[in-house]
């Protein structure tokens, strides 16, 4: 098993989605951070799936989970996520 670790601004990134999404419809905030937990797992054992997004920080990758992205570095291992944001929001080096 490879190791997935969760950054503090990853994981209130996750609660806003939740308690966002929630509001609408429980079931499906519960099925996207499911979807976000398959996902950061199949990273983990593959860390150089996702866009290399170097204009952001150094090693930073990110990859799609519906109208989200993932935003993680490959660690020794597997991977650390380090925001999980809206796609169409604008997103700046000063996010990371």
């Amino acid at each position: 098993m490879s190791l997935l670790q969760i950054s503090n601004r990853a994981r209130e990134d996750l609660r806003d989605i939740w308690d966002y999404v929630s509001e609408r419809n429980l079931p499906a905030a519960d099925a996207l951070l499911d979807r976000f937990l398959d996902v950061a797992e199949t990273l983990a054992e593959q860390p150089l799936a996702g866009r290399a997004r170097p204009e952001l920080r150094r090693e930073l990758r990110s990859f799609p989970v519906g109208e989200y992205l993932i935003f993680y570095e490959p660690q020794q291992g597997g991977i650390e996520i380090i925001r999980v944001l809206h796609g169409h929001r604008d997103i700046d080096a000063d996010l990371f």
